[in-house]
């Protein structure tokens, strides 16, 4: 959609101020480098001076108080050099003059030092006034100047060739159908109104970063036919005092004479975080008095038949003041969600459009191996990919250019010039090897679809690539103990053959202590300490003083013991795990390696078949 932009001054207006800024421009540089207007006379220093005279070469000279000018002798008749110097306080110069048979005479003072002291007076306003009407001319004249309380937001207009619909937006079907009553509400406000039904103020989207809210609301916009207003929170808060309440007063006005449409107002939290919490310092705070304007425009500015209704977005709602939240003013909160699998499908295929794509593409594939991607990711992944069609030469985007973006998204970029020696990289060999040999017998892990130890990102020195089959959204006991086995299938590996340990397992041992932790204090799969939560939910809530909460309850010591003896006990178990699988598959996990340490990547039908052999140890069978 097009942006509506501000008038230009006159072009007339133009020409006078740069007139205006050339004119004095030229007379500052005037006075202060005189000597870029006029000939240009060589300077010496008073000692060269005194030395020309003493030698005799000096011919007549002009003492004034501040310049001391004098000609050398020439050659052959024809007059000398000119030169100048600053003096200094001799009262023996005109005895040493005469001595040496110059010509002299003193320059009496000017008598227009009135006039120095004058423009001493008056170019420094004149600098002032010339830089403040470049900044007028810049803000486009007077009024911008003056309009710092003024509301910054765009506002776009209908165009047919390049508004957005809800054709344009895929993945969120459920928070498309709750803002199609929105749309009906703009466009026929008499159908609900007559029953008595009072249209709704506020629609607050919330979800994580790049699920596409803010297009959601352009898609509202574009769907009704109606002006848009968009601007962003941050932008209601400056440093002036009164400037943010003035933004919104005005912002509301304007929407009032283009009523019906819509106002649009990204990352509310920026301004309506909680006036309980660290979000303010107390008293008259700016952005206090901002949110308290917008929730004063938000109870009265729907009086009469004009028909605004206000579009907000944030992906943190736990921060955000329970005043907006009340019914009459946010009346509706819509969820929208990262997709599942059907909705990835759906927006790769709108983002495809305009990329030519190989016959042999299989989208649904590719939104398999995308889970949890947003639709910012998943536009992000298309574009990848063509890129890296585009640099192998490629005449269409392929299969494989969309698999390495994905690795790219997930994983990060390859450090081909990263090389370890023959000894880091059998270690790095034996730890991936050992997390795939565990996840591929673990119930309820993803599927192993690739081995590498070509490292990527900023540390990953090698990693093992697990897809999920489908979306799973609960997970049993079993399954996140089998998911801490196979983290530890790493560590496990290097203990089994070198034994020894590196730093290579570090992330591996945070992500299965966290997983452990949560599974006694959050979901309550602990016998001893029983079906309890014990952490304080969302980290994002504050204590009515402003702080942070602890990451736990307040819980006695005897407790937080037995919680930390608990999630050693989940951790330890699923080590022991690992090592019993290991041990169980020594001869497998050798010739993995091998073939790992020969090509550097494993996948495929290759590593499908090399897994298909890992079998189970005993123990591990009977308790199955």
């Amino acid at each position: 959609m097009p942006v509506k932009k501000d008038p230009q001054p006159p072009r007339s207006r133009q020409i006078i101020n740069l007139l205006f800024l050339i004119s004095t421009g030229f007379l500052v540089v005037n006075l202060l480098f005189p000597s870029l207007f006029g000939p240009s006379v060589p300077r010496e220093p008073y000692s060269m001076f005194i030395h020309r005279v003493q030698d005799q070469e000096v011919v007549r000279a002009s003492v004034g108080q501040e310049t001391i000018r004098y000609q050398l002798q020439g050659e052959d008749g024809e007059p000398g050099q000119v030169y100048e110097t600053t003096p200094i306080f001799d009262l023996q110069l005109p005895r040493v003059l005469e001595a040496n048979g110059v010509e002299f005479a003193a320059v009496p003072p000017p008598q227009n030092r009135w006039f120095t002291s004058l423009l001493s007076w008056v170019i420094p306003p004149l600098i002032f006034v010339a830089v403040w009407r470049f900044f007028i001319a810049r803000s486009g004249g007077a009024q911008g100047a003056l309009s710092i309380g003024k509301s910054r937001a765009k506002t776009y207009v209908e165009d047919e060739s390049t508004k957005t619909t809800f054709e344009d937006v895929a993945g969120v079907e459920e928070a498309k159908a709750e803002l199609v009553e929105i749309v009906d509400f703009l466009k026929t406000p008499k159908r609900f109104t007559q029953l008595g039904a009072k249209i709704p103020k506020g629609v607050l989207l919330v979800g994580p970063p790049g699920t596409g809210k803010t297009l959601l609301a352009k898609a509202v916009a574009g769907e009704a036919g109606v002006p848009f207003f968009s601007i962003s929170g941050s932008e209601f808060v400056e440093l002036f005092v009164g400037v943010g309440s003035s933004r919104v007063r005005d912002l509301f006005e304007q929407a009032k004479k283009q009523a019906p449409c819509i106002v649009f107002i990204d990352e509310l939290d920026a301004i309506g975080k909680s006036r309980s919490s660290g979000g303010f310092y107390g008293g008259n705070d700016e952005r206090e008095q901002t949110l308290n304007q917008l929730l004063t425009e938000l109870d009265g500015f729907s009086a009469g038949d004009t028909t605004v209704i206000v579009l907000a977005a944030t992906n943190r709602p736990e921060t955000l003041d329970p005043a907006l939240l009340r019914p009459g003013r946010f009346d509706r909160q819509v969820l929208v969600d990262r997709p599942d699998l059907k909705g990835r499908e759906a927006i790769l295929n709108i983002h495809a459009q305009d990329v030519k794509l190989s016959p042999e593409i299989d989208l649904k594939a590719i939104a398999t191996r995308t889970p949890g991607f947003a639709g910012a990711d998943l536009a992000n992944l298309v574009n990848e990919a063509a890129l890296l069609a585009a640099r192998n030469n490629h005449n269409a985007v392929e299969q494989s250019d969309f698999s390495e973006a994905i690795e790219r998204v997930v994983a990060g970029l390859e450090k081909k010039s990263r090389v370890l020696n023959d000894s880091e990289k059998k270690i790095v060999a034996y730890h991936e090897v050992g997390h795939a040999i565990v996840g591929a017998v673990m119930p309820g892990t993803d599927q192993v679809a690739k081995i590498s130890i070509i490292p990527r990102g900023m540390a990953a020195l090698g990693y093992t690539l697990q897809l999920p089959t489908e979306d799973r959204f609960l997970r049993n006991e079993a399954e996140l103990k089998g998911q801490i086995a196979t983290l530890l299938g790493g560590r496990s590996a290097e203990e089994t053959v070198f034994g020894s340990i590196t730093t290579g397992a570090a992330n591996d041992l945070q992500r299965a202590t966290d997983l452990a932790e949560q599974m006694v204090t959050t979901y309550g799969m602990s016998k001893v300490l029983g079906p309890l939560a014990y952490d304080r939910g969302n980290q994002n809530n504050f204590l009515d003083n402003g702080m942070m909460p602890n990451p736990r309850r307040i819980v006695s010591a005897e407790t937080a013991k037995e919680i930390d003896r608990e999630v050693k006990g989940i951790v330890e178990e699923g080590h022991q795990r690992a090592l019993g699988i290991l041990k169980a598959n020594r001869d497998l996990m050798e010739k993995i390696t091998e073939q790992l340490l020969d090509n550097e990547v494993i996948e495929g039908q290759n590593l499908k078949n090399w897994l298909s052999k890992v079998h189970l140890p005993e123990e591990d069978m009977l308790a199955a």
